[in-house]
């Protein structure tokens, strides 16, 4: 099959388009023929050797897809037939013509949605759910901020957010308000030229965020610490920025009753994947299958042009995914 693959680890110039075997259908799993995959921060740090797979997943790039399941083993149920058009979370191997997954992370493609637009759902809702409602614990009439607002997850975590009854404050650089506005935040904030912690005290009128999402990582602590209002939770989901912490006052922690979780998905069991992916339906697939809610799609590429789709998003000029096209 045709996938993308890698000479060594390093700049987007390392990756290329090349044929490698087809992956082995085992009980229980499907097999689909991708129509599209899209392109994440995971992918980014996999090609530069920071972020391998977990052991035993397929080594190519891609972290979700959307198309069309060609062939069904043994063990799955008849829900799921061969022509249905799906999605699903992946550990890996989602840039490529054939993937191979677990009837568990399956999902039905809305019929409102391309397959395109599909393959933009998986990653970013089911992290944007499990970290505002599996780890952040978000409740209606709370207030979140937001990191990266216009990013793939931070374009999902508004609508989710906005959809479930929360006040929403995001960062962004100041380019990228509008749209995140117009997804529903109440307020955005330019990390470039805004002390985003004073930003948050006036719009709490001194309060603060319930609860904080964050991408960045050490450079945002000491000001997530003084953003959080009592009782809440700082989420991080990536170290972007960094990991080691330095000058930061831990004594709001204990003032302030505060409490910081650190969570990831790739590496996760499937039986978690499954249970997160039944309560996001259960909650927002009404939305989803109306168009309530929807993958905010910053560009599409064809897969050959992968090394392109990399240096875009290395740009950070993206609001929402980048799509990679197949076939």
């Amino acid at each position: 099959m045709k996938a993308v693959l890698q000479h060594e680890f390093g700049d987007s110039k390392t990756l290329y388009i090349g044929a490698t075997a087809d992956p082995v259908l085992q009980h229980g799993q499907v097999l689909v023929a991708v129509q599209a995959s899209a392109l994440n921060r995971a992918d980014i740090l996999q090609r530069e050797g920071k972020y391998p797979p977990p052991e035993g997943e397929s080594e190519i790039l891609g972290l979700e897809m959307a198309g069309i399941i060609q062939e069904v083993a043994a063990g799955v149920p008849e829900q799921w037939q061969v022509g249905d058009k799906v999605m699903s979370l992946l550990a890996g191997g989602g840039q490529s013509e054939l993937v191979v997954v677990d009837h568990r992370l399956l999902m039905k493609v809305p019929a409102v949605l391309s397959l395109a637009a599909a393959a933009g759902v998986p990653e970013v809702f089911l992290t944007a759910y499990q970290t505002l409602f599996l780890e952040g614990g978000a409740k209606a009439g709370e207030t979140v901020l937001i990191h990266a607002g216009a990013s793939g997850v931070g374009t999902a975590a508004i609508q989710l957010a906005k959809s479930a009854g929360l006040k929403v404050m995001v960062t962004a650089s100041g380019a990228k308000h509008q749209a995140c506005l117009d997804l529903g935040a109440d307020l955005a904030i330019d990390y470039k030229t805004q002390d985003f912690a004073e930003e948050v005290k006036v719009f709490t009128e001194g309060i603060g965020a319930d609860l904080i999402l964050d991408f960045i990582g050490a450079p945002y602590l000491k000001q997530n610490l003084k953003s959080l209002a009592n009782e809440g939770r700082l989420i991080l989901i990536a170290m972007m920025g960094g990991f080691q912490a330095v000058d930061v006052n831990l004594l709001p922690l204990l003032r302030k009753r505060l409490q910081i979780r650190g969570t990831t998905l790739r590496a996760r069991t499937i039986p978690y994947k499954q249970e997160l992916i039944k309560a996001f339906t259960n909650q927002f697939w009404h939305d989803l299958d109306e168009g309530l809610i929807k993958p905010v799609i910053d560009s599409v590429y064809p897969l050959e042009e992968i090394a392109a789709a990399h240096e875009h998003m290395e740009s950070n000029k993206n609001v929402g995914k980048i799509i990679l096209t197949i076939g």
